[in-house]
């Protein structure tokens, strides 16, 4: 009995050991909660793309601004939540509005955005974000009774993203690696915008040219009282609100080829087409590249504008700099081709543009009612029990909150009970962008 007893132990003993053995080696193989998070985020780094830029400018009047910055985080103080802006503000009559929008803006736009998002949902609410700080930007200036005015051409980069916002006649081009270039702002001009030019008249605004003695008209329209060849802007108190702060946004994925973007004032385009543009620049780096589109510009037109060019080069981590020409055959796959991201198979379909070289459409919008770009929302209530303005962010009573559908026949939702919910002052900008009812703002 005490033998097989023993002989019983000897063997349990030896299972054990044997589990134990190989207990230690998995946890052997194990890797700590904090290393793989590391590991992630450098892989993660290590799959955005490298953004380098430059600058040019020749001034005239000395309106033109505009803005850099690489270093903008999502989450404050997360370095792998960085994204990068870049901006061009070209004023007229004056400098203040440009002056304060590029003071202003940003911190509006991100202060539209909820807290606690992770990237795609952040990415998601860009656009309504930019509308929102684009009009409370808007509504701030104009509350000061200055009657200078500012076009905004506002590019956001986070990763292969890329989200342009635009009032105005500023203008940001694509050019992609495959050598095809694709417009991603529209202009503003009331000579040149046939829908814009309908909703300003039925606004309550007039468009025309400037008349003189005898009857005979001359240059482009404009929109009267104030005489502004643009129908969206920042600003311009004198003109009449109708002319309005509302950008049209777009919002792309680049492949993993990456692109060049060149983000100029009019005084660019007046001069060169996106086609001169991009080939002009082709094969030089960003720095140099800029101040060549700013040296074409000059050498077509003259000074007779500012000028202003920021080039943008997004460029594959692996690849060092960008290539020097477009390859001579263009394999059709390769050449820029915007889609609608399909919901259902989002991922499948990323990866299979980018395999391609394709880019692909995330988001594009451009109406001037508010309670078409502002959207729907039934969660609009704070943790306080409070509402919330989506314009210019003030909580709200439930009681003193208005919805942004209620008595819009451009409302997309039949509960006009339902949110996004906009403060009294805000209503009243959004009922004087749609020629309701003057603001109230006295010009001094």
């Amino acid at each position: 009995m005490p033998s097989e007893a023993m002989g019983d132990t000897e063997i349990l003993s030896s299972k054990q050991r044997e589990e134990m053995a190989i207990g230690d080696r998995r946890r052997a193989q194990l890797v700590p909660l904090a290393s793989l998070i590391g590991r992630e985020l450098r892989n993660e780094k290590m799959e955005k793309p490298c953004v380098k830029y430059g600058c040019a400018a020749q001034s005239r009047k000395g309106e033109d601004y505009f803005l850099v910055k690489t270093d903008c985080q999502r989450v404050p103080g997360n370095a792998s939540t960085n994204f990068s802006v870049f901006a061009i503000f070209d004023g007229h009559n004056g400098t203040a509005a440009a002056i304060f929008t590029r003071e202003n803006l940003l911190n509006h736009i991100v202060g539209a955005i909820p807290r606690g998002l992770g990237r795609d949902e952040w990415l998601q609410a860009l656009p309504r974000a930019l509308v929102a700080g684009f009009v409370k930007t808007d509504k701030e200036f104009q509350s000061r009774g200055e009657t200078s005015g500012t076009t905004v051409t506002f590019v956001i980069i986070d990763g292969w993203t890329v989200t342009v916002a635009s009032v105005g006649d500023s203008r940001c081009i694509l050019d992609s690696q495959g050598g095809c270039i694709s417009l991603l702002t529209v202009d503003h001009r009331l000579e040149e915008n046939a829908e814009e030019r309908e909703r300003v008249t039925a606004s309550g605004g007039e468009v025309g040219r400037l008349s003189l003695f005898g009857g005979s008209e001359v240059g482009p329209l404009r929109c009267w009282p104030g005489g502004l060849c643009l129908s969206r802007s920042i600003g311009d108190m004198d003109v009449g609100e109708f002319i309005v702060p509302i950008p049209y946004v777009k919002q792309v994925k680049l492949s993993n080829a990456g692109g060049r973007l060149i983000i100029a004032s009019d005084g660019i385009w007046d001069a060169l087409s996106s086609e001169m543009a991009a080939k002009a620049c082709r094969g030089l780096p960003a720095e140099l590249a800029a101040r060549q589109v700013v040296k074409e510009a000059l050498r077509s037109r003259g000074l007779k504008d500012d000028t202003t060019c920021i080039v943008v080069d997004i460029i594959p981590p692996d690849r060092a700099v960008p290539p020097s020409s477009p390859p001579k055959k263009q394999n059709k796959l390769k050449s820029l081709i915007f889609r609608k991201k399909s919901r259902d198979s989002a991922n499948k379909l990323s990866q299979k543009l980018s395999a391609i070289g394709i880019v692909e459409e995330l988001f594009e919008e451009g109406s001037a009612m508010l309670a078409e770009r502002l959207g729907n929302d039934s969660t609009s209530q704070t943790t306080a029990g409070l509402f919330t303005c989506a314009i210019c962010q003030v909580d709200l009573a439930p009681s003193e909150g208005i919805s942004v559908h209620a008595g819009s026949i451009f409302s997309m939702s039949s509960k006009p009970w339902e949110g996004p919910f906009l403060c009294a002052d805000c209503r009243i900008k959004k009922d004087a962008m749609e020629g309701k009812r003057p603001s109230g703002v006295k010009v001094v």
